[in-house]
């Protein structure tokens, strides 16, 4: 929940500042970006239209799956552009775990590894013993069960009474998670649900981030994105709000926010704070580190001017000075809205997870596509159309899909999964001919070798 506008504004603020102890890095996407600016149209095209042609032709493409088209070009925006000297320290951080024999098949991939060891800025050994930490926390609270059979329930009775959720994208691309935190209603939330069930609530909902909400920010915004920016509304909060349950919960989130999902947020605004707030501010800040605290803004009732700065009016609720009221869907805190849940996106995600699935066998290591397969055939797709601003080309737009393309180019989408399980099945039929070729091959030339020593033996 906590763990940070211009992009690098409040970085350049906070990086002179005297008695801090802890180095403070630059954003985490800084090398994450894929292609400059003036290729980025011609990138895109190329991106597209090889998307469309392998969904209009999948068995041609059969056989060059993983070299052309949309893999290719997922993969590029989704593993994004690495800084060689941070490539250097998650080597050798790898060798290191590797060596020690403690390289686990699974969450070893290069930005896993990159956020322990920034939060650890650079330290391998310190590096090492989080990330462990880390490994042992997946295994003892089972966070892969609660990704693939966890079920809150009570998710709509909870938004009533603890009004949050994932609303648009910044400037930039990254998703912006929003709370209100003055209509919290404690006491009545835990006649409905439990601590410990929010808190695997709150875990399931940071997976679907780091699996599902970042890979489909980078596909909108055509560049690497990892963190949020979030939006934390206090007003009328003070001393009295922070109860006993109130303080534990804090204290568990808190805890595994920086503990296992560290270098996430890239920002965090916390906006209406009054005279009661920033007096239990100062005893809150007391839990946070350098490095979480130079990424927060505290700011009064005139806040809109900081916000804009970051993120477009038309991705903003109305409640905090922005455009959007979401009324189709109940409200902004209920819509979800995002890149996330754009049909075109969904498509092209699902397709890429079930190639992979098809290619390994298993659930791959670093997006754990069975469980995002899972999540989003549970989540209800909308239509959204205003979350990525479009770029004019002439007649063009950028990042769109005409309404009534959108059903054909899932169905066309389960044609290409189709197509690629039937071709499966054909080639490991051609494998099985092969080898009976190969068997009667060997066996008429075991035949003729017998002839012709029978002859040299016998004259015959």
């Amino acid at each position: 929940m906590l763990e940070g506008s211009s992009e690098s504004s409040s970085f350049r603020k906070v990086q002179f500042n005297k008695g801090k102890s802890k180095s403070l890095h630059p954003p985490i996407e800084t090398y994450w970006q894929l292609t400059p600016p003036q290729e980025e149209y011609k990138w895109f095209s190329w991106f597209r239209f090889n998307f469309k042609n392998m969904l209009s032709y999948p068995l041609k493409l059969q056989g060059s799956i993983k070299k052309t088209g949309k893999s290719q070009g997922l993969r590029l925006v989704l593993e994004g552009t690495h800084d060689p000297k941070d490539e250097k320290n998650v080597e050798s951080f790898r060798e290191l775990l590797l060596l020690e024999g403690q390289l686990p098949l699974k969450h070893n991939d290069y930005h896993t590894l990159l956020r322990f060891l920034r939060r650890r800025d650079f330290d391998l050994m310190k590096a090492k013993e989080s990330y462990l930490q880390y490994l042992k926390w997946l295994e003892e609270y089972g966070v892969d069960m609660i990704i693939r059979e966890f079920k809150f329930e009570e998710y709509g009775e909870v938004k009533k009474l603890y009004p949050h959720g994932y609303h648009g994208v910044d400037r930039y691309g990254r998703p912006v998670y929003i709370e209100k935190l003055g209509l919290v209603d404690l006491n009545a939330l835990l006649q409905i649900t439990t601590i410990d069930r929010f808190v695997k609530y709150h875990v399931s909902e940071k997976e679907k981030t780091l699996r599902w909400r970042f890979p489909a920010c980078s596909i909108a915004a055509k560049k690497h994105i990892a963190s949020t920016v979030s939006i934390l509304d206090v007003k009328d909060v003070g001393m009295a709000n922070f109860s006993k349950p109130a303080r534990y919960l804090f204290m568990e989130i808190q805890k595994i926010d920086s503990s296992y999902y560290p270098e996430t947020m890239h920002q965090l605004f916390i906006v209406n704070a009054g005279s009661g707030f920033k007096f239990l501010w100062k005893a809150l800040k007391a839990f946070l580190d350098t490095r979480t605290l130079a990424k927060i803004q505290v700011l009064g009732s005139n806040y809109k001017s900081n916000l804009v700065e970051v993120i477009d009016p038309s991705n903003l609720p109305s409640f905090l000075g922005g455009n959007c009221t979401c009324s189709e869907n109940g409200g902004c805190l209920l819509s979800d809205k995002g890149p996330w849940t754009d049909p075109e996106i969904t498509g092209m995600l699902q397709a890429l997870y079930s190639e992979e699935e098809c290619n390994n066998g298993e659930m791959n290591s670093i997006t754990g596509n069975q469980a995002l397969i899972s999540y989003v055939d549970n989540i209800q797709i909308k239509d959204v159309y205003d979350v990525v601003p479009t770029v004019d080309k002439g007649d063009r737009q950028i990042g769109k899909t005409d309404v009534a393309d959108r059903p054909s180019l899932l169905l066309k989408t389960g044609a290409f999964e189709d197509a690629l399980k039937d071709a499966k099945i054909k080639i490991q039929k051609l494998e099985s001919a092969i080898d009976d070729i190969k068997l009667v091959s060997g066996t008429a030339r075991t035949c003729r070798a017998y002839r012709r020593v029978k002859k040299m033996k016998y004259g015959k």
